[in-house]
């Protein structure tokens, strides 16, 4: 065969590669319909769409239509409606237009976080603007990640390697056997993923010290106090003091300045978990709660709760960018060392490496995570998110006052951002276990009525109604509607014989 004659194709790709416009065509009537959230949210059952889906590996491919079909017919139209303006049930929700838009324009257009691309350069443009909506310095350094549970891996790999510095061991290098019992503080309310962090960076889940709180929910001070300095004294190595700035159980924000005193007197380094609420710093009822946070040493914060970008958006922040660097160096292999092209305009993007690196986090390969908040950011600038804010603690607040006011409920906890913790107690009703039953009663069949989809908790050994206002598609009109729905439920079992 001549070589100037084109080579016969020797392989057929089996996936479609073209025609994005049509398929996004034949899902998005599905979605748009999903989204108006007008079928009942206790609709979908499991027992309905799960023989259309289960079975073994197939050996042949249906092909891109039929898979289209199953992804209008069944994952579309029975898929959890946490959009839904009553949803108030997790600290996640569905993501707004343009955040969603931008994610998926990321998918073809940004998949290496690395390279030179626009996403590149937008990404290292959103850690700013996210940092300076924060309030934090422009010293700390920015990274966006996978969640709030990794962004406070993060922080806390940070925290360690600074702990070994400070006895002049490298972590990163020689492991946390160098460092004698390491320890980590916080209070009971903090988030689990902290222990597992522990657990995952070697200082183990049983070495970090959980401070109580009291029946107002403020941690024990003099406790904290006494705990580190027994285990100085005893030669132990404190890594880091964490506080909650707005945990996802109440929404208490640790007095922060408090426990960055007690922290940074001692020469350990200051974490914030601020997942869920570190954004209310922006409402002017509750910015006092966060004191100074420039000050801090670190900070997990989660996009995908208030900002509502894509679930799988995190980011965390740290004072220190030299020792998150040296926490989380990559060392790089043969196939990944090459000299860039320098000069402002490289021949191609692929011989130059954008803004950015890998050492600040624990990713490799990576997407444009970034692209969604600054698309957001730029949609609605900094007073959007203030006003969305502002409106989700007026909703908690709204609760409170329902609460106060109607002689069958009662609240557990006042709220500080946006969760607000009550329940359903009948007059003359004085057997915790039955209100505790009754309420579980109560939110099971208000979710299965579709109009409010709130959560549980545990107050003070009640089981408490646990709305957390982020949904930027709710409104004091859903908040209100919640408490009506609560009632209706509430009163009907009653007077169906529950007794209590």
């Amino acid at each position: 065969m001549s070589t100037t004659e084109p080579m016969p194709p020797t392989h057929t790709e089996a996936a479609r590669t073209d025609g994005l416009t049509e398929a996004l065509e034949r899902v998005l009537p599905g979605l748009e319909s999903f989204l108006r959230f007008e079928q009942n949210s206790g609709a979908a059952r499991r027992s309905v769409w799960l023989p259309q889906i289960e079975e073994p590996l197939p050996a042949e491919g249906v092909g891109a239509d039929e898979v289209l079909r199953l992804l209008d017919e069944v994952v579309i139209a029975n898929g959890l409606p946490i959009g839904h303006p009553g949803f108030t049930g997790w600290v996640t929700v569905a993501p707004t237009t343009i955040t969603a838009t931008a994610a998926l324009v990321g998918a073809f257009t940004a998949p290496q976080r690395w390279w030179v691309h626009p996403a590149n350069s937008i990404e290292d443009l959103a850690t700013r603007w996210l940092r300076d909506l924060l309030t934090l310095p422009p010293n700390f350094q920015g990274v966006f990640v996978s969640g709030g549970a990794v962004a406070n891996l993060v922080g806390l790999a940070a925290a360690r390697q600074h702990a070994g510095e400070r006895l002049g061991i490298d972590i990163s290098r020689d492991g946390i056997g160098a460092v004698p019992s390491p320890r980590i503080y916080a209070t009971t309310q903090v988030h689990d993923v902290i222990g597992r962090a522990a657990g995952i960076l070697g200082i183990g889940r049983d070495n970090v010290h959980y401070v109580d709180v009291d029946d107002a929910r403020r941690p024990n001070l003099d406790a904290l106090r006494q705990a580190i300095d027994e285990d100085i004294a005893a030669g132990r190595t404190p890594v880091a003091v964490v506080a909650s700035a707005g945990d996802v159980n109440t929404g208490l924000v640790d007095p922060i300045d408090e426990m960055r005193t007690i922290a940074h007197d001692r020469g350990i380094w200051f974490h914030a978990d601020g997942a869920y609420g570190a954004l209310g710093i922006l409402d002017e009822r509750v910015r006092h709660l966060y004191g100074d946070f420039a000050q801090i040493d670190s900070l997990a914060v989660d996009p995908h709760k208030w900002l509502a970008t894509p679930v799988g958006t995190g980011a965390a922040f740290v004072r220190d960018a030299d020792i998150l660097g040296r926490a989380l160096t990559v060392h790089r292999g043969d196939y990944a060392q090459f000299q860039p092209t320098t000069g402002p305009d490289p021949g191609s993007p692929f011989d130059e490496l954008g803004v950015g690196s890998p050492d600040f986090g624990v990713d490799f390969s990576t997407p444009s995570r970034g692209l969604a908040v600054w698309a957001l950011l730029k949609e609605v600038g900094a007073s959007g998110i203030r006003a969305r804010i502002g409106k989700d603690l007026d909703c908690a607040r709204r609760v409170a006052d329902h609460a106060r006011r109607e002689p069958d409920l009662e609240l557990l906890a006042e709220p500080v951002l946006s969760i607000c913790c009550f329940r359903f107690r009948p007059d003359g009703w004085a057997d915790d276990a039955a209100i505790d039953a009754l309420n579980d009663d109560i939110v099971h069949a208000v979710r299965a009525r579709g109009r409010a989809i709130p959560s549980t908790t545990r107050v003070r050994g009640h089981n408490a109604i646990r709305p957390c206002f982020i949904n930027p598609r709710g409104g004091l009109i859903d908040a209100d509607a919640l408490v009506d729905e609560v009632l209706t439920v509430g009163r009907a079992l009653v007077r169906d014989g529950r007794t209590g």
